[in-house]
């Protein structure tokens, strides 16, 4: 009779098992979906041949020496890209790329996904890019949303990566028992 009680409590807690594991994944499927589509997407993004990620270009020399001070080489970047992409695109930068080991300088925008690669030593623009694989993180990591709702914090991308990493802990946990509650029950029962 004991043994019948434990038995049925254990496919008690597999049927529960069960439900956490379809019900959570019914709710967040297509949220799983981007992030398994988008991760596969930046896993590849340096094998794309500069599809979602450009190439670094080289520019002259790699001594420091004879490149141009970073103010000048931002200056010709901005000119570039209001005179040659759109004169109502923002300066404002994101980020720096310092590639001594290529002669390159690379600028990278804050609000828009264009990039420029400029030869440290003589100024010259190398190379002209979307920068693709920035949205791709974006909607990986549901930073998008915070783009685009404007918040201040990234409150979005925050609740985002905590439910879907919750989540992914509860498919890992549920699946486990799914997976060894059946086994361990045809053990108890041919043990009895």
């Amino acid at each position: 009779m004991q043994k019948d009680t434990k038995r049925q409590t254990q496919a008690k807690w597999l049927r529960n098992f069960r439900k956490v594991h379809r019900v959570t994944g019914a709710a967040l499927f297509i949220f799983f979906f981007f992030i398994a589509i988008s991760g596969l997407l930046l896993g590849w993004k340096k094998h794309s041949g500069g599809i979602i990620l450009s190439k670094s270009y080289e520019g002259v020399s790699t001594n420091l020496k004879d490149w141009l001070p970073v103010d000048r080489l931002h200056t010709i970047a901005n000119t570039y890209l209001l005179d040659s992409i759109s004169p109502d695109l923002s300066t404002k930068i994101d980020r720096i790329d310092i590639r001594k080991d290529k002669g390159m300088v690379k600028f990278v925008y804050t609000n828009h996904i264009w990039s420029l690669q400029v030869d440290g030593t003589t100024g010259q623009i190398l190379h002209v890019e979307r920068r693709y694989s920035d949205i791709i993180e974006q909607i990986h990591d549901g930073s998008i949303l915070d783009h685009y709702l404007s918040t201040s914090n990234n409150q979005i991308k925050v609740f985002y990566t905590t439910v879907m990493g919750v989540a992914l802990l509860v498919f890992t946990i549920t699946g486990f028992w799914l997976w060894y509650g059946p086994k361990r029950m045809r053990r108890n029962k041919a043990s009895a």
